[in-house]
This record gives C-alpha cells, structure tokens and sequence, in this order.
C-alpha cells in the first residue's frame, strides 16, 4: 500500500477501531438469534455508512468547519439513504426505532459540539445505539425482538467503556476503577440472572476489570482483550436467545 493511499483511507475512515466491534457483534447476536432476511445485507451496509457518516458530521460540529469534512459527508451521506431505502420500504416497523436513534444522535451533537466528546454519558450513548441493533435485526428478519441478548450486549459494551477508560485516559483513577469493579459486579449478578454461560462470561469480564487496570498494557494488547471478549460475549447473547 502506496504512502498516497493509506493518507487517503485515514481521511475517509476514523482512527476508532474499537467502534467496528460495537458495529459488528450486535448485528451478529440479531443474525444469530432471529436468522437471516435479505433486507439484512442493505442494512449491514447503512449501518456502517451511517456510523461513517455521523462520525465526519459529528466531527464537523466539533471543529465548526463544514468544508473541511464536506468530502466525506458528501461521500457517505447518498449512500446510506440508498443503502437504508429500501430497508425500511421492506420493514416499515423500523421507524419506531427512529426517536431513540434521533434521540441518541443530539446526544453526541451536543457533547461534540461543547468538545467533550470523550464524556462518559456520551460514550454511554453510543453504546445504546448500537445495542438496539440487536433489536432492529429482529424486526429485518420479520421477528420478535428478545430482549436478553439485547442486555447482554448493552451490559458488556457499558462495562467496556469503564474498563478501557481505567486502561487508557483514566489509567490510575481509583474512582474510575471502583466504578468498573462495582459496574462489573453488577453485571455479573444480572448476566446469571439470564443464563448460566452469560455468567460465567461476565465473570471472567469481572476479573479483566478487577487484575488488569494498573498492569503495563499498550492499547492495541488491551483491544486483542476486548476482541476475546467480544466473541465470548456474542456466544453469550446468541444463547440466551
């Protein structure tokens, strides 16, 4: 890959690698749990445009510069009203959805706008977004959504905000660390509530919460951590559909 090239995908794809996992695994847990209707695949690819899209807008808001960002936005913005076109022409339900998401979405413009986008009611907001996929892929694939696996997702992805913040901008915050201990033992306690396997998995998200944060690990070895999680936490969600 040519140094034009890489220069070019910085600009048209956000620096936020943890962001594909909170794309990906509620959209899988919905695969898995209520199986597959076409109009998943257009939806697969409004969903991430539109995460594309709203980072460069929200990007926008926080700079006050349009132009800079106009590129992209006018790059992503066509192509997640023509992805997302005909999802909705075939499920229709989808736009009970439309409040929360619109809902979520000020959230952000207003964190971004007051460049504070690093809060944690604003990461907590984008965390909800994207668990509602779990539900939004029941309703594509013509079924009822179930809502365990939905609060499996949401209590992880909620559990790994405050993790990777003690292991990353907030490492050395006994307050910061406290509230993921307490958060984590929560969630353990309501995960066993929903099944014997999402137990033992936010057990073991538990003890990273509990043994990790002070240890010398780099970003990208505390990804590879969240990646093994997020594949024990997807297997969770499916089985307790």
């Amino acid at each position: 890959m040519t140094t034009a090239t890489r220069t070019r995908r910085r600009q048209y794809v956000p620096p936020q690698h943890g962001a594909w996992a909170m794309l990906l695994l509620p959209y899988l847990a919905g695969l898995l749990i209520h199986g597959f209707a076409w109009p998943a695949v257009p939806l697969l690819g409004a969903w991430i445009a539109g995460y594309l899209l709203s980072y460069y807008v929200l990007q926008a808001i926080k700079t006050r510069r349009l132009s800079r960002f106009r590129p992209q936005i006018t790059l992503y913005a066509p192509v997640t009203a023509a992805l997302a076109l005909p999802v909705v022409l075939a499920r229709p339900a989808l736009w009970w959805f439309a409040p929360a998401y619109a809902a979520l979405l000020a959230v952000n413009a207003w964190f971004a706008w007051r460049r504070r986008e690093r809060a944690l009611v604003n990461d907590l907001a984008s965390v909800v977004q994207s668990c509602l996929m779990v539900p939004v892929v029941a309703v594509v694939a013509g079924a009822t959504p179930h809502w365990p696996p939905f609060a499996v997702v949401l209590l992880y992805f909620t559990g790994t905000v405050l993790f990777v913040k003690t292991m990353i901008r907030e490492r050395g915050s006994v307050p910061y660390r406290r509230a993921s201990i307490g958060y984590h033992l929560a969630a353990l306690a309501a995960a066993t509530v929903i099944g014997t396997f999402a137990g033992l998995v936010f057990a073991g998200l538990l003890g990273r919460a509990w043994l990790l944060p002070g240890r010398p690990l780099t970003p990208k070895q505390v990804g590879f951590v969240e990646i093994g999680a997020s594949v024990l936490v997807l297997a969770a969600a499916a089985l307790a559909g």
